[in-house]
């Protein structure tokens, strides 16, 4: 009779709990779902959404539990990505408020998941026997958004300094004359001094010249006129003799390259500081009275009157003024530089062994490669360099020939790195950090590649150096879901029509629509057959609701690329203008 008693009672519980069960499905044919965003999207190879459920009052159940489950179709199949659980105690005031829950949900992006949809079952359970009941599935969402995938991808190699200078230079050659006091007359004793017989010697050599530069100078004593008239005529002395010699040795049509600068300094105490600075010859004390005269106030002859009433003149007029009364001479020569048709033909000669490879310095050896637009001669060409030199920059311009070849799918981004991490152990360099991120990059390891354009940073790049990486940081930003640091970091890159329209994709993600349009017509404007770039536009105009603006680029985007035709059918940024007749025409 006991075990009766009990029957009776659990199958009343029973019935009642599936009776409730009935009750909560029922009533959740009056639940309100919102997703958000709806079409979903992807960010960041990941579809992330919220959720918010609000239930009918008094569907909550003592003891029972609601939940409503996510699932994501899409071919053929299914995954679920999370549900919501609603329980009678957690909502006390469930009799008279509707209970609400708002919950993010999250899952890995899969190409084939564009075309699909977001569906939700309500499951009504009851813990303690583990009977439950299910509502039918219900679609809340459609498909995935897949714009954020359009980044284009950037490239960038970044070449290490050769060091050489390709361009002329010129070399200054010095030599000073001395004059008597108050006398423009080259002395004999002069022009056989050692410095008279190194220009006589340096003329008769030929160098190559264009410029002989002489500046005449005087000592302070002496009248005005004096002094003006002999630093000229001192000057005027040295290109004397410097023509003559030139005629001595036959210079014929090569004077006419050389430009002769006379210049005289008159009345100006520069020269005698810095002499009187290295003279030793009188005390401290007695040179600061030298300096309170010609640092006071009077004319230049008044000075060197109160300097004669120094006890020092006479000392500092026998052995400071002399080296005053001078003539300098500066010849500015042409370098002597192999041609770079000459580097070039050598650089081949040892990258074939023809010639040793000490024919050529380290810096022309380098250099050469850039005088080639093969990769497959630069390449050669870098390979003898770190062969010769071993230096940190050729394993550095290696590194970046085989992004090159990378790039153009003819080499390994593996070589690439193992010549960069040369470079780098031998010296870090923002040029070698800055490849090594791009080499990251197109290996698709994002993470790395970041932390070795944030290393090339803290080795302040050059500008040019600096746009390239910003290229490559903005296209990383953007497959982050970075969208405002990507536009800060294109908005700094080498304007490339891929940079451009990477920046015009970031401002469409970063909801500045308007801006993204402007940017995208630059893209237009260097290529107008830039297909994407119409079509991102007539994602930005779709987005602020501007038909025709949408038409007219997908007219474009199709007239550049018909592939573009059938993906625009099938994108759910223009589901709204799937009926519109501009839209239709546009796609034909």
């Amino acid at each position: 009779m006991k075990n009766l008693v009990y029957a009776i009672a659990l199958f009343g519980i029973l019935t009642f709990s599936g009776c409730s069960l009935s009750q909560m499905v029922k009533m959740a044919q009056n639940q309100q779902l919102t997703v958000t965003p709806s079409p979903l999207e992807v960010h960041a190879d990941t579809v992330s959404y919220e959720m918010s459920a609000l239930l009918p009052v008094k569907m909550l159940k003592k003891g029972k539990v609601y939940t409503v489950k996510n699932f994501y179709e899409f071919g053929g199949r299914e995954i679920e990505s999370g549900s919501i659980e609603f329980k009678q105690e957690d909502f006390p005031n469930g009799d008279t408020q509707q209970p609400r829950v708002s919950k993010t949900f999250q899952f890995p992006y899969e190409e084939a998941m564009k075309s699909g949809k977001l569906t939700v079952q309500g499951v009504a359970s009851d813990p303690r026997n583990g009977k439950s009941k299910e509502t039918a599935k219900l679609d809340v969402a459609e498909g995935v958004i897949t714009t954020s995938r359009l980044v284009q991808g950037t490239f960038y190699a970044a070449y290490a300094p050769h060091g050489y200078n390709d361009q002329e230079e010129l070399i200054p050659t010095n030599v000073d004359f001395f004059f008597s006091q108050g006398s423009p007359v080259l002395r004999y004793s002069e022009r056989r001094s050692e410095r008279g017989k190194f220009l006589d010697a340096f003329i008769a050599e030929k160098n190559v010249t264009r410029t002989v530069t002489i500046t005449g100078s005087h000592s302070p004593e002496g009248a005005e006129r004096i002094n003006s008239r002999l630093s000229d005529q001192r000057a005027a002395a040295i290109e004397k003799f410097y023509t003559q010699q030139m005629k001595k040795y036959d210079y014929k049509g090569l004077s006419d390259s050389i430009s002769f600068v006379t210049k005289a300094v008159v009345e100006d105490w520069s020269a005698f500081r810095a002499v009187l600075n290295d003279y030793d010859g009188i005390s401290s004390n007695e040179k600061s009275e030298v300096l309170n005269v010609i640092n006071g106030s009077g004319s230049f002859e008044e000075k060197e009157d109160a300097l004669h009433r120094l006890s020092t003149y006479r000392k500092i007029l026998r052995e400071v003024y002399p080296e005053l009364r001078t003539a300098e001479t500066e010849i500015l020569t042409v370098k002597e530089k192999k041609s770079n048709p000459e580097i070039a033909a050598l650089a081949k000669q040892v990258v074939n062994g023809q010639v040793s490879a000490d024919t050529l310095s380290d810096e022309e050896l380098v250099f050469a490669a850039t005088l080639t637009p093969s990769l497959q001669e630069k390449e050669a060409i870098y390979k003898a360099a770190t062969k010769k030199s071993d230096s940190w920059n050729s394993h550095n311009n290696l590194g970046a020939v085989y992004l090159e070849m990378a790039a153009n799918n003819g080499g390994s981004v593996d070589q690439a790195i193992t010549q960069l991490e040369i470079s780098i152990k031998k010296k870090e360099s923002a040029q070698a950090y800055i490849n090594l991120g791009t080499a990251y990059y197109l290996q698709g390891n994002a993470q790395k590649a970041m932390d070795a354009l944030s290393k090339a940073e803290r080795l302040s790049p050059s500008n040019d150096d600096s746009k390239g990486l910003n290229g490559i940081k903005g296209a990383l930003n953007i497959k982050a879901a970075q969208y405002g640091a990507a536009v800060s970091s294109l908005s700094g890159a080498t304007p490339t029509s891929s940079n451009l329209f990477n920046k015009g994709l970031a401002q469409v993600l970063n909801k500045d629509y308007q801006n993204a349009i402007t940017t995208l017509s630059e893209v237009t404007s260097q290529d107008n057959n830039h297909a994407l770039a119409y079509y991102v536009a007539a994602i930005a105009n779709a987005r602020l609701q501007r038909g025709s603006d949408v038409a007219s680029n997908l007219t474009k985007a199709a007239a550049a690329d018909s592939s573009l035709k059938e993906k625009a059918i099938g994108d759910l940024e223009f589901r709204e203008f799937a009926d519109n007749d501009d839209f239709k025409n546009a796609l034909k």
